[in-house]
């Protein structure tokens, strides 16, 4: 099974959702780097269950205990070991699906491929997981941060309730202000609501994040196998119920022509620039020193809390309840997780880049 991520720069994650704990191994981080673990934290935090009303109310405190790596507040060299304890698991609610599997899950999938599962909470697929990928992109983020670079992401659409297209109209940091984390307050407050009706219906609905990154230097990623934009894309669809990536002016720039969707080139005081940045801050695969930025589209939790049409191992059809904590829209929790991916990517590349410019700028 492919539990380790990256390339330089590697993630590797353990652990159940029903287990004892989570935890990972970062490999790879540079020595000497200051490292605030009330930071990586206050991440964890903004990811963990229970943390409002439009959450799944499985109480977890998600407290990251740092095992190695970090002596003294400051990074060694050597691996990253940590893990976060699972303690408020009702596997019970689970019993119901040792034969039987939910729809849009992996249950069916993951028993053909293996034999055998942990269906308790979806075992090793549940999004429980990515709690670890959270702290190696804390961690990643604040090395970024010594190269000024800054990741955010935010919620920009619940169903059919949208922000405008623009993100530079808002102070992403607001996003942090509502229990949706939308920089709206206004659209905000219409999100929470459509959640809170939906959660009423026992339904669920999806999503959009929207993530930007500033301070990127130029030269990040290959032009042809290990574009930046595909590894962007590659680590968003590693994360549970992603179905869609779009980067820049996206799939409605593919519907303008190229006079209009191109971004033409200017230059000030030596320094080039594009007077647009439809392509999202990358172009060939390559960072160009624009904003990179970026949209992921979450599909509706596949539980609800309604019955469902299923089959068992047998191949015999049967009706599910739906059972259990659930989120009913997954969005404001995965900001989070979108911010960490996107730094362990745009890390893994800075370090992985040779190129003379970036040595001289950075």
């Amino acid at each position: 099974m492919s539990n380790t991520f990256g390339n330089i720069l590697k993630l590797t994650t353990f652990g159940e959702s029903h287990g004892l704990a989570i935890g990972g191994v970062l490999d790879g981080c540079p020595a000497g780097i200051p490292m605030d673990i009330k930071q990586i934290q206050r991440d964890l935090d903004r990811r963990k269950p229970g943390q409002s009303k439009l959450v799944t109310q499985r109480k977890e405190s998600d407290q990251v205990e740092i095992l190695s790596g970090i002596f003294d507040g400051m990074t060694t060299g050597t691996p990253i070991g940590f893990t976060i304890k699972n303690e408020d698991q009702k596997s019970k609610d689970y019993s119901h699906l040792k034969d039987n599997f939910r729809p849009s899950h992996a249950d069916f999938v993951y028993e053909k491929k293996y034999g055998h599962r942990d269906y308790r909470g979806g075992g090793r697929s549940s999004a429980r997981e990515t709690a670890c990928r959270v702290v190696g992109g804390a961690i990643a983020k604040q090395i970024l941060a010594k190269y000024q670079v800054k990741i955010e992401a935010y919620v920009s659409a619940v169903g059919e309730i949208k922000t405008p297209a623009d993100y530079s109209i808002y102070n992403i940091a607001n996003a942090e202000n509502n229990l949706v984390r939308c920089p709206d307050d206004i659209i905000a407050n219409k999100m929470i609501d459509l959640i809170a009706k939906t959660k009423k219906n026992g339904d669920s609905i999806g999503g959009i994040v929207t993530c930007v990154i500033k301070g990127s230097p130029i030269g990040l990623g290959e032009p042809i196998y290990n574009k930046l934009s595909a590894s962007l894309a590659g680590a968003m669809f590693g994360i549970n119920a992603v179905k869609g990536f779009e980067l820049g002016s996206g799939f409605a720039g593919c519907m303008r022509n190229g006079s209009a969707e191109n971004d033409i080139f200017d230059i000030e005081e030596e320094e080039v620039f594009t007077k647009t940045n439809h392509s999202g801050g990358i172009q060939g695969g390559i960072s160009n020193g624009q904003d990179i930025y970026f949209n992921v589209g979450f599909k509706p939790v596949a539980t609800i809390l309604q019955q469902q049409d299923s089959v068992n191992k047998l191949g015999e059809k049967v009706v599910l309840d739906g059972k259990g904590r659930h989120d009913p829209c997954v969005v404001p929790r995965a900001v989070p997780i979108v911010e960490a991916m996107a730094a362990l990517v745009l890390l893994d590349h800075f370090l992985l880049a040779k190129t003379n410019h970036i040595q001289k700028s950075y």
